[in-house]
């Protein structure tokens, strides 16, 4: 069988390490504390064993704030959930808005075109505007505020003024169903609510009236004051929603307020900030809130340590604002940066025209998911015959499993001069569990490093570390860090459904539910995809990452594919594992090509690796965020009856799997070139 790191070569070295954020750090907390931390790998090291390692970013990151802390961390009311920096009072919306200069903070953007710029001075004055209405409408302390908006100036206004009274921001992207944005607005219970009325998604002209009215009625019973309408974010023209009580317009409200100075209530380190959602692909989301110390510090960490950020940055996030990298991405304001808002498909009117305004925007830091490199890669596109992406400084990758042929043809296909960064973390901690470094060098296929302060360890079943010994098991973090959820929303004072969630299966550990693989050699990380989702044939356990490693050799003919395992109660003893390809227009799946494919699995991988079936289906079902719904498939395939949440952007695409439950009966009538339609 081959070895997960095969491919592993050096991909780029920096020709400058020691003038890397990461490296300025390190040389300050030698010089600080007296150490002689010599590599990235001695200051991991310290900055896991020592919690005065957070009183050095504290320092380091230039927190803003009114008191300090009394120390750095402290037993809190639920188990294994401390209170970091006690008796410190601050406020995250001081912490972005300290520039007060015309310098652009946002640049935003989208299919028609059109880019609109804001300065620093321009959004303080936003937000000053927003804040003073949302005080004047009685917003408190603790309140929440809840938005259906797209990736915006406004949106930022939104979570900036919240953030800056101490109210609670959460938000979802307009393409979210109403259903799933109830699911989770119910829950928390807002005070405002701000919608959009119209936009525009792969150059058609969206109206979202009834969406607008289904939500605003579907809170009127679960603590809604207000709801607030958008106008077009097509035309800006106020768009009047009728027939909904306590609704009025974005100008209305804002003429309401007062007109106050911008005032920023100093909090607790600990204090709520934003509520986020898991997936809610197989049950109810779960509320998940982060608090303002939390976010602000290990984003800030984040963006510094493994992206490199400075203030002379440009950065783009493509991100929807129901995602949290949406939330990571505004944290960049911190640094001085300026920030790219694009909003709309990055297929429309074409993918080279959305390359090049990335390149023309002079973006320096550029994040994507791994399924848009492929898709440019699937396509034959030739990135510098485009733009010139002089500027790139550092592509950041996340969001599903990054293959080693997307390592090697990205590095090439931008110009090679920029630090390739893949980085796995979660909504559940709002940061990076593992990702960048860059002083070190990058190897194919291999995320760096494990983050700062981030105690990351690969358990097996039996919770013993075996990261040592190159095989693949369990991503625990076994240390607390700051951005650990304050709490779930909803749940109990001693946090119980978050401990279950979290620190039941190894009791007392955080346990993230990755499935990853350390090479002892580089000390480089793999991610192989989701726990719940690992294939297990024959006791044999493995990533669908391994597998979509392999198929990346087929994307210019099969536009996108998923893999699961099958075991269907009382009926199979072993596992299967099953591979549903969507072929690329104009190709087909043949006979020969399930050999291909059934051979190149064999070959790079093993025997045990080959699917039992590979079957061509009309769609592949994702997330609003892109990412593949593996363990719907599973539970689909193996006889659920699982009902569609609102995050699955195309619901209509679960339905083509139902009929696998029934193995054998389906492999006798679909044969290959059959498509399984809708």
């Amino acid at each position: 069988m081959a070895s997960y790191f095969d491919s592993s070569r050096i991909l780029w070295e920096n020709p400058q390490p020691q003038f890397t954020n990461v490296e300025i750090f390190r040389r300050m907390v030698n010089r600080k504390r007296g150490l002689n931390l010599k590599d990235y790998h001695e200051f991991h090291k310290y900055s896991i064993e020592n919690y005065s390692f957070w009183e050095d970013a504290w320092q380091h990151l230039r927190i803003i704030y009114s008191v300090p802390p009394q120390n750095v961390i402290t037993e809190g009311p639920i188990p294994n959930v401390p209170i970091w920096f006690p008796g410190a009072r601050l406020n995250y919306a001081e912490n972005l808005l300290w520039r007060n200069d015309d310098s652009i903070a946002c640049t935003a953007g989208g299919e028609s075109g059109k880019v609109t710029q804001c300065t620093f001075r321009e959004l303080r004055l936003k937000v000053q505007s927003t804040a003073s209405a949302m005080r004047a409408n009685g917003l408190q302390i603790g309140d929440r505020v809840a938005a259906v908006v797209t990736n915006s100036i406004e949106a930022v206004t939104l979570a900036l003024a919240t953030a800056s009274i101490g109210g609670i921001y959460s938000s979802t992207a307009t393409d979210m169903g109403t259903q799933g944005i109830l699911d989770r607005y119910h829950q928390i219970q807002p005070k405002f609510v701000f919608l959009e009325t119209e936009v525009m998604y792969a150059g058609k002209t969206v109206d979202l009236r009834d969406k607008v009215s289904a939500v605003v009625k579907g809170l009127h019973e679960h603590g809604l004051k207000c709801a607030i309408v958008l106008p077009s974010a097509i035309t800006g023209k106020e768009i009047e929603v009728g027939g909904v009580q306590n609704t009025i317009t974005l100008s209305k409200f804002l003429a309401s307020g007062t007109g106050n100075e911008l005032i920023f209530e100093q909090l607790s380190f600990n204090h709520p900030l934003y509520i986020l959602y898991s997936s809610g692909t197989s049950g109810p989301p779960k509320c998940i809130v982060h608090s303002a110390g939390g976010v602000l510090m290990q984003t800030l960490k984040d963006q510094r340590m493994i992206f490199d950020m400075k203030d002379t940055d440009t950065l783009f996030q493509f991100t929807t604002t129901g995602w949290m990298m949406w939330n990571f991405m505004v944290s960049s304001l911190a640094s001085g940066c300026r920030m790219i808002l694009y909003d709309g498909s990055p297929f429309h009117p074409t993918l080279e025209a959305y390359l090049k305004f990335i390149s023309d925007a002079g973006v320096t830091l550029w994040g994507t998911s791994p399924r848009f490199l492929a898709e440019v890669k699937g396509r034959k596109i030739s990135p510098l015959k485009i733009g010139s992406f002089e500027g790139l400084r550092t592509l950041a990758v996340t969001g599903a499993v990054v293959t080693p042929p997307i390592f090697e043809w990205s590095q090439e296909a931008f110009g090679g001069k920029f630090l390739f960064v893949s980085t796995s973390g979660g909504t559940d901690v709002c940061c990076a569990f593992v990702g960048g470094v860059p002083s070190l060098p990058v190897h194919v296929g291999e995320i760096q490093h494990k983050a700062l302060g981030m105690a990351v360890e690969v358990f097996d079943e039996d919770g013993k570390n075996i990261e040592h010994t190159g095989q693949a098991g369990e991503l625990v973090c076994t240390r607390p860090h700051p951005s650990l959820p304050v709490m779930f929303w909803g749940d109990t004072p001693s946090g119980k459904k978050l401990r279950d969630t979290y620190f039941n299966f190894y009791p007392g550990i955080w346990r993230q539910g990755d499935f990853m693989v350390v090479n002892p050699k580089t000390k480089g990380i793999m991610v192989l995809g989701r726990s719940d989702g690992v294939l297990n044939p024959n006791g044999v356990r493995f990533g669908s990452g391994e597998i979509y490693t392999v198929m990346e050799n087929f994307n210019t003919i099969i536009e996108d594919c998923i893999c699961v395992g099958q075991r269907r109660p009382n009926i199979d003893e072993h596992e299967r594992v099953l591979l549903f390809l969507k072929m690329r227009a104009g190709n087909k799946f043949t006979t020969s090509l399930e050999r291909e494919i059934k051979s190149s699995i064999r070959t790079a991988l093993s025997a045990r690796h080959v699917p039992s079936y590979i079957f061509e289906v009309e769609d592949i079902p994702v997330t609003i965020n892109g990412k593949k719904i593996e363990i719907a498939v599973k539970q689909i395939v193996s006889g659920s009856t699982l009902k569609p949440s609102g995050t699955v952007a195309n619901p209509e695409s679960l339905k083509l799997y139902f009929k696998y439950k029934n193995i054998e009966e389906i492999a006798e009538t679909d044969k290959v070139g059959v498509k399984s339609r809708l």
